[in-house]
């Protein structure tokens, strides 16, 4: 997806850069729209973690560092997913509501509208009731090893939830 800002937040740079200092402060929220189809999102800037790749889920905490979401560990926390490879010595966006791509475990598949979790920062079955909350699969996805993404739908999302 290619994004375009309808922020009137000025000089930003654009939702797949990254940078090693901070272009806008970090938690800055901005709004932009995917023109191909992906319809209205919302990004948040943050500091990045290592091993990250574009469409991992990130947890981050008041200060606006990331760590590789894992709701097995059980600790309430915000959820966005990485727009670009924003490793620990980088700032980029990372989206937090719309259509988002993640990044998912080789072997999870996924029925359009189920409930998924994360481990390691990468989709997967929601196990154990442990879901993403504010976030469920917008397209079915396979489960063969080749296919290393899914298409979700995320509001502000947080995790665990435990319904």
């Amino acid at each position: 997806m290619t994004y375009r800002s309808d922020s009137e937040y000025v000089g930003h740079p654009p939702i797949t850069d990254l940078s090693t200092s901070a272009k806008v402060p970090v938690g800055t929220i901005i709004k932009a729209h995917d023109d191909d189809g992906g319809g209205a999102a919302e990004f948040i800037y943050l500091q990045g973690v290592a091993s990250t790749i574009a469409g991992s889920i990130v947890e981050y905490n008041s200060s606006y560092q990331t760590g590789l979401a894992n709701l097995a560990a059980g600790v309430p926390s915000p959820l966005a997913v990485a727009m670009a490879a924003c490793t620990a010595s980088y700032y980029g966006w990372y989206q937090i509501a719309g259509e988002a791509t993640v990044a998912k475990a080789s072997g999870a598949s996924y029925a359009a509208d189920a409930a998924f979790g994360v481990s390691a920062g990468l989709a997967i079955a929601a196990a154990s009731t442990l879901r993403v909350a504010n976030g469920v699969v917008n397209t079915a996805a396979s489960g063969a090893s080749a296919v290393v993404e899914a298409t979700v739908m995320i509001n502000r999302p947080a995790g665990p939830s435990s319904d």
